[in-house]
């Protein structure tokens, strides 16, 4: 049996591989253009009408909503350039200031249009097509290019769906959390012992720098966002897109308040330098709650990312006794300091401030207030898809019954509670 298993290991690894949202939207973007220059060979008049596997591949993006939006932009600029050019040839011909004077009206006319990103595309159509000698011919045979391939590439996209990329978000938001992990028990270790400023200040950097790390993680999320929007493979996608996207906000809050307890820190040691930052015992338990709260963040980060009922249970069950255990050290931590500023009251607005910035991340990943939160959000983006399309959003509550925000605040409840 271990035979087996081991001989089948590598097909199964190129089955996972193949699986994988990169591998599958680049097979769907080759397919997508090679069927779109097999149809133009037989409808177009150029003998290599490349324009429309050119549109297919743009058209085919990693979601189905931004294949819509983009092809209609993409062949509404390709026709704003096309019609450009005909008129530029009918009046002025192609000569050096012509060119110039084409280039200016072909990206003013794109703004006019609004095809946003495909602005510069409406003088690239107008320029191919005032370049070649027949003019009607080749601006005639780009229209049909461009159609075959924005309408190969929405077809590709609605009878194969695109990856839903919300399991890559979740390894970023988990990524996020551990690296906040491991710098919360970096600063718990050294403000137990001796910390010179200039390894305080050190860990400042690091704070800092992680908020180049939460702008990947937005990117990643808004990718997985769009890919639940309009796909047929995803049910209650306005959960996940809530759920995701509430759970990077509690982490970034979370880096947040980490960057002002590190600069607490980092004035406390400039302040009491040579001494240490705490007496043993208190830095003890400074490193203990730290370290109680880095372990809370990740499993946070599992549970938000966690879409199986039983593991998510599993998850919160864990962090609501890590962030039990946490609260009792905090507990501990402010006695100590009480008793420390009894004796020695110079740092009471720094030791003050550690404390209070140790509540703030516990609050922000207590379950009950991100239940809260997730409520808040759902109730919000169902008021503003009301004020969006207040049509289609009555015409869609006398076709269903208006049960999908209760379903919606049911499944909230049930992972958050």
């Amino acid at each position: 049996m271990q035979e087996v298993r081991q001989r089948a290991a590598p097909l199964v690894r190129l089955v996972r591989r193949h699986r994988e949202p990169v591998v599958l939207q680049a097979l769907r973007s080759a397919a997508a253009a090679s069927l779109a220059y097999v149809i133009a060979l037989r409808l177009s008049p150029e003998a290599l009408p490349l324009t429309a596997p050119l549109t297919a591949l743009l058209v085919v993006q990693v979601t189905l909503y931004a294949t819509l939006t983009n092809g209609v932009r993409r062949v509404t600029a390709v026709v704003a350039g096309v019609v450009v050019a005909i008129v530029f040839s009918l009046l002025v011909g192609l000569t050096w200031w012509s060119l110039g004077l084409l280039i200016v009206a072909s990206l003013g006319v794109g703004h006019l249009v609004r095809v946003d990103e495909y602005v510069p595309e409406v003088a690239i159509s107008a320029m191919l097509v005032l370049g070649v000698t027949t003019v009607g011919d080749t601006a005639w045979a780009r229209v049909v290019e461009t159609l075959i391939g924005a309408v190969v590439g929405l077809g590709c996209n609605l009878l194969l769906p695109p990856p839903v990329w919300v399991e890559e978000a979740g390894e970023s938001i988990e990524g996020l959390a551990r690296r906040l992990r491991q710098l919360m028990l970096r600063i718990g270790e050294e403000a137990a012992g001796g910390t010179p400023a200039e390894q305080a200040a050190a860990r400042l950097h690091e704070a800092r720098r992680l908020d180049h790390d939460i702008v990947e993680v937005d990117a990643a999320l808004r990718q997985a966002e769009e890919s639940l929007r309009l796909n047929p493979r995803v049910r209650e996608g306005l959960l996940h897109r809530v759920v995701l996207r509430t759970g990077l906000d509690t982490l970034e809050i979370c880096t947040v308040v980490l960057r002002v307890l590190a600069r607490s820190l980092t004035d406390l040691a400039k302040e009491r330098e040579p001494h240490p930052l705490f007496p043993p015992a208190t830095g003890e338990v400074v490193e203990q709650v730290l370290s109680e709260i880095a372990d809370a963040v990740v499993s946070f980060a599992v549970l938000v990312t966690t879409h199986v009922s039983l593991d998510a249970n599993a998850a919160e069950t864990r962090l609501t006794a890590e962030l039990r255990q946490a609260a009792t050290t905090r507990d501990k931590l402010a006695q100590l300091l009480l008793e420390q500023l009894q004796h020695d009251a110079r740092q009471w607005q720094l030791h003050g401030a550690v404390l209070t910035e140790v509540n703030r991340i516990l609050d922000e990943l207590d379950t009950e207030h991100r239940t809260q939160r997730l409520l808040e959000e759902l109730d919000r983006n169902s008021r503003e898809q009301r004020e969006r399309r207040p049509r289609l959003y009555r015409m869609g509550a006398r076709l269903r019954a208006p049960v999908r925000l209760r379903r919606n605040r049911d499944a909230a409840a049930r992972r958050s509670s």
